[in-house]
Parts: structure tokens; sequence; C-alpha cells
């Protein structure tokens, strides 16, 4: 009698703090988590994520499904995930672009700072300027000559107004003397840009090691961000007299602000435990990326500096 009449105080209990006993028995997580994409197939987001899905589930429990969801230059998949129930079961994997530089440039129907909470940097990449390959353009300083010589004669493809290939180009352009030379033509995403520069839709184009590498002989890199070049023989945006930091891209886990801590902690256990994966270490390198992890709490920190840095480039993109 007395153990039926503490069952029946502890259910009570539970009732009142609006719980159901599913909630009180099951560990998150209990069913697959939805990582949005706010972005196309087929770009570096893309596989990137499915290289880490692919591992997780050991150390999460569950399994992770990747759902793309371009549109918007990203503001679909973001507004989405923004609107998506906290409780840990959908997040966002975008960019630092998309994250602190699209809201001094657009009115988002969403405050990143507000709803979103890192879980962790995945890594990051860099940018190289490639042009076909039978392009008549050997060298960067070649494309730059022809573009001031034939304004609108050359068509640029990129991932989205204010996207990730977007605000780099146009940093590039504008320290190129090029900007108001170069038609931009939009696309949703890297891997969409991609084909449509394949397609012949432009002239030049914007993409990672990673989907560089997959197209040998297409393609001609012309130069490449970062301190070191990435491609033999291809000089960087710094060697030719560029600001060294143009085309860095963060790939950021997010979740909605709200997660419960416990939850939040859990994913951010995992992902940490992914990075000493052997598996995921091989799976990076074979496509061309590198492990830079940054933890979600280190990485909230580094979200103001950002929003500053890109509040200052673009008032001096406006006046050039």
């Amino acid at each position: 009698m007395r153990i039926r009449n503490l069952t029946k105080l502890l259910l009570g209990a539970v009732l009142a703090l609006g719980l159901s006993i599913d909630d009180v028995k099951a560990e998150y997580p209990e069913k697959p988590i939805t990582l949005v994409l706010p972005v196309g197939a087929g770009g570096s987001h893309d596989r990137n994520a499915r290289v880490f899905t692919s591992v997780i589930p050991t150390y999460l429990g569950n399994a992770i499904i990747v759902k793309l969801m371009p549109g918007a230059s990203g503001q679909v998949g973001t507004a989405n995930v923004a609107k998506s129930k906290p409780d840990g079961y959908t997040l966002l994997f975008t960019h630092n672009y998309f994250d602190q530089l699209q809201k001094h440039v657009k009115k988002l129907p969403y405050n990143t700072d507000k709803d979103f909470i890192t879980v962790g940097k995945l890594n990051s990449g860099n940018f190289s300027v490639i042009v076909h390959g039978n392009s008549p353009y050997k060298t960067w300083g070649q494309l730059v000559a022809f573009a001031k010589k034939n304004p609108g004669k050359l068509k640029f493809a990129h991932s989205g107004n204010w996207g990730a290939t977007h605000a780099p180009a146009l940093q590039l352009f504008t320290e190129a003397g090029i900007a108001k030379s170069i038609v931009m033509v939009p696309y949703k995403g890297g891997g969409p840009s991609m084909r449509g520069f394949l397609a012949r839709e432009a002239d030049f184009t914007m993409q990672f090691k990673s989907t560089i590498l997959g197209q040998k002989g297409k393609v001609r890199v012309l130069i490449s961000a970062g301190t070191k070049t990435a491609f033999k023989g291809v000089p960087t945006f710094k060697d030719l007299g560029y600001t060294s930091d143009i085309g860095l891209m963060h790939r950021v886990i997010m979740a909605p602000r709200k997660i419960p801590a416990d939850r939040l902690a859990k994913l951010r256990g995992a992902l940490l435990k992914v990075q000493k994966d052997k598996t995921y270490k091989k799976l990076i390198k074979a496509i061309g990326e590198i492990t830079d992890y940054v933890d979600g709490v280190a990485y909230e920190k580094q979200r103001p500096a950002q929003s500053a840095a890109y509040k200052d480039m673009i008032k001096g993109l406006m006046k050039k």
C-alpha cells in the first residue's frame, strides 16, 4: 500500500511539472536529430556534414539527419531552426557570414545573437579563385587587367548575396579595383554556384579545396586565401598585396538558444569526441578539409568581434 501511494505521489509530481512519463525515462537524444543546412547540395557544408554525422552517433547515442533548406541567401533554413522547438532535435549548420555579417546588410526574420547558441565550430576553410581549364587567363593579374578594360564582360558565380563567397569576393574585387566591372551571378549555395560555373554560366568563381580537387583538368586556380597557398605554385591574396584574411569561412553548428543546458552539454561533448576519432580524421583529410575545432563556449566569445569587424568592412566597401 505504501509503495502504491508513493508511486501515485511521484506520478502526480511529474504531471504537475508538465512532464510525461517518457520525458522522465528517456535519455536525450531518444530519436534522430535534424541538422538543417541553409545551403544547396554539393557544397563544402554538405560534404563536411556528411562526414561528421556519419561518425557522431557513436558518441551521441543516436543519428543526426542532414536536411538541406536553401533559399533567400540562407534565410529559409536559418528561420526554420529559429522557429523550431528548442529541444535539441533541430540544429543549424551555418557559417560566420550568415551568422554575423548578414544582419548588417539585410533585415532578417530572426536575430542570430538572441536566437542561436554555438554547439561548436567544426572547422574552417579558405577559398580559391578558379577559372575554366581552357580559360585565357593564366594568372589573377591577367583576369584583373581584362576586367578593368572590359567592364561587364566577366561573370562571377557566388553562393548568394552576402553569403560565403559573395562577401569575400566583393572585398577582393574592391581591393583589386574591379568591383564595378564584374557581373555577380547568385546561386543557392556553394554547390549550385559550382554547377553553374561548370555549365559555363559564369567565367570564374570561388571554391574550397575539397570542391576543386574533384575537378582536375576542368579548372585552373589563380589565387588562394590563407597564409599558405592551398595549391602548389599558386599565390595567396597576401602574396599579391591583398588583405590576408579574406575568404576564411567558419563552419559552425548551432542550436536554438533556449535549448536545455544538459542537452547542449551532451551535444558539445559528443562533437568534441568526434575530433579525436580516427575515422573522422581520415575522412576529413580525404575530402581536402582540415580539423581546427573550436568549442562552443570559446566560439561564443568570438562572435561579437566578428560582428564588429564585418560592420567596419561593409562600411569600407560602401565608401569605395
